[in-house]
């Protein structure tokens, strides 16, 4: 049973509740109370025989023919004084009693009513009231009755709301799936509805959208593929030109300023050349749906990134690495993921003053935790999610000092989706940031 239906049939259940409550009400206000009434209903032969056989007789037979029906009627009728009934009677039923109408006792499966108002039937007959007892009163019966006339409009209305809930929530489960779908990168995920459902018209426009934003895409991705391809050719061929610069220049004779300049355009050069290589890195990520996936061991690879990372840095930040044994196994891509981390910790030497810390361990959940936190600086809270995007840098002396381009970071977090994980920032103990990665 799917959620639209049954909020239908909590709805139509409580619709239905409101308006008996409401029909009771007002049938009381305009008709009197509707149990007096299906009970006067059901006390209607005897209510009859009372008016139009009792009450026809001469005054001086109507004793006699009362005592009659006792004799050959199941129910009882007594004769009681007018005071004992009135204070036996809540206050509003005594005035009705008092016009000498019949007044209903639905409990106790009786009515009362006057003889008569004048005394004629019999010498005080005005101060004397008939009861009449064990009436076929029913009035569980005639509720039971109703209330399965209520079920059984509710279910003639839930059967069809039902059918038609169960085709919408199925359309809704389909468009649910295609944007799960469009979302992990299945550009050509699209909504088959029959052109009869309810939600065509929402699936067409969806399936517009997802065109114009596939088209989008593969524009971006393919422009981003063409530019950086052709800006190799042009890296390369600056790249022999200065080594040739340099080779005709070399000697005791270059003079030291073109050698400054020449230095200074390799250093030019190689960095067009990381940031074109690492806008492709990028460019693959963001357009890949899946990877390559293998199990490997983590702790090693761990080991093997700390290692590569404490030879090859050059900054005054020294790396401690707290990898715990057990980590077990990954499924996924160990050079991407050897990436992220190597980013995070290249980030974290940037910054870093005089110690950078990466930990591992196994949680209770089951999940990977690795953390990256440095004594540096640190990120503001406010700027922690942006850091993230693609070409954001923080407007500070030291990370204008720190060089790059920004892409590290939204690399890593790009590698660490596509293997399920998520990457939360925030303040270290150390001082400075901590990436927190839980995979």
């Amino acid at each position: 049973m799917n959620r639209i239906f049954r909020r239908f049939v909590v709805l139509v259940l409580l619709a239905i509740t409101l308006a008996t409550v409401a029909i009771y009400f007002t049938f009381g206000r305009l008709f009197g109370d509707p149990l007096e009434q299906i009970a006067r209903g059901q006390a209607a032969g005897q209510i009859f025989l009372l008016e139009q056989y009792v009450d026809q007789a001469p005054a001086d037979e109507w004793l006699a023919r009362l005592n009659k029906v006792r004799e050959v009627s199941e129910v009882t009728f007594e004769l009681l004084p007018l005071k004992a009934v009135q204070a036996a009677l809540p206050e509003a039923k005594r005035a009705a009693l008092l016009r000498g109408d019949i007044v209903i006792d639905v409990g106790g499966h009786a009515f009362y009513r006057r003889v008569d108002l004048a005394g004629a039937r019999y010498i005080d007959s005005e101060a004397e009231v008939i009861h009449a007892q064990h009436l076929p009163i029913a009035v569980g019966q005639a509720l039971g009755m109703e209330a399965i006339r209520f079920v059984v409009i509710a279910l003639f209305l839930l059967v069809p709301i039902g059918w038609w809930s169960r085709s919408h929530w199925r359309g809704l489960q389909t468009l649910s799936r295609v944007a799960d779908d469009f979302g992990q990168g299945n550009l050509a995920a699209r909504a088959a509805l029959r052109p009869a459902s309810s939600i065509a018209p929402l699936a067409g426009r969806i399936n517009d959208m997802a065109e114009r934003i596939g088209l989008l895409l593969e524009g971006r991705k393919h422009l981003l593929h063409a530019v950086s391809h052709e800006l190799r050719t042009p890296i390369a061929r600056l790249e022999f030109g200065l080594e040739l610069l340099r080779n005709t220049g070399s000697g005791a004779d270059a003079a030291p300023a073109q050698q400054r300049r020449i230095d200074a355009m390799e250093a030019d050069v190689g960095e067009l050349k990381t940031l074109v290589n690492e806008l492709l890195g990028l460019a693959q990520l963001d357009h890949a749906p899946s990877m390559p996936r293998q199990l490997f061991e983590l702790a090693p690879l761990l080991l093997q990134v700390t290692q590569a990372h404490a030879a090859d840095s050059q900054g005054s930040a020294r790396l401690h690495a707290d990898i715990a044994p057990g980590l077990g196994q990954l499924e996924g891509d160990p050079r991407l993921l050897a990436r992220a981390i190597n980013n995070l910790l290249a980030n974290a030497a940037k910054y870093g003053q005089s110690r950078i810390s990466l930990s591992a361990a196994r949680t209770e959940a089951g999940r990977v935790r690795i953390v990256v936190e440095d004594d540096g600086p640190g990120i503001p809270p406010d700027e922690r999610q942006r850091v993230l995007e693609p070409f954001y840098r923080l407007a500070r002396e030291s990370d204008l000092a720190a060089g790059g381009y920004g892409l590290g970071l939204s690399i890593a977090l790009r590698a660490i989706e596509l293997h399920g994980g998520e990457l939360a920032i925030d303040e270290s103990p150390l001082g400075g940031a901590r990436f927190t990665l839980n995979i």
